[in-house]
């Protein structure tokens, strides 16, 4: 099991820095849905390491910083639906 959530811990901080790798380096738009789905992830992954760590602050930033993703997912899709119609 420990195995397991160091893993989840690494692919988050994949996910995150490179989420803003990208974004710095002009390949994402810090609006598009995929630098969106790679924080909110990488954030969700840390979650549960930090957790199992019992690093709590740390889980609770990481806890918003996926809740800020997520909500910009859904402002993205709710966007998308209204720009069909």
């Amino acid at each position: 099991m420990t195995f397991f959530i160091e893993l989840v811990g690494w692919l988050g901080a994949i996910l995150v820095l490179g989420a803003y790798l990208l974004v710095s380096m002009g390949r994402l738009s810090g609006n598009s849905a995929a630098f969106q789905w790679m924080n909110a992830l990488g954030a969700s992954f840390f979650v549960l390491n930090t957790w199992w760590h019992g690093a709590i602050p740390s889980m609770v930033l990481n806890i918003i910083w996926g809740a800020i993703g997520f909500a910009a997912l859904w402002r993205i899709r709710r966007n998308r639906a209204a720009d069909s119609r």
